[in-house]
């Protein structure tokens, strides 16, 4: 696998991560503390923004 397939399966198993975090965090757990709040919306910004990094990195990573 080359460096470049590796930084994409990355970048995918980190976005599938954050989404299972913010699941946990809103959803799952009953009585969430303003911690677990935070964290969850921090992954959230996180689970948004990954995938277009990944997009990104993918169309420059074609002309290489």
């Amino acid at each position: 696998m080359s460096l470049k397939g590796f930084h994409i399966l990355f970048i995918t198993i980190a976005t599938l991560l954050c989404v299972f975090v913010v699941l946990w965090a809103f959803v799952l757990e009953r009585g969430s503390s303003l911690g677990l709040q935070i964290f969850g919306g921090t992954c959230a910004v996180a689970a948004i923004l990954l995938p277009v990094y990944g997009y990104r990195f993918y169309s420059k990573a074609q002309k290489i």
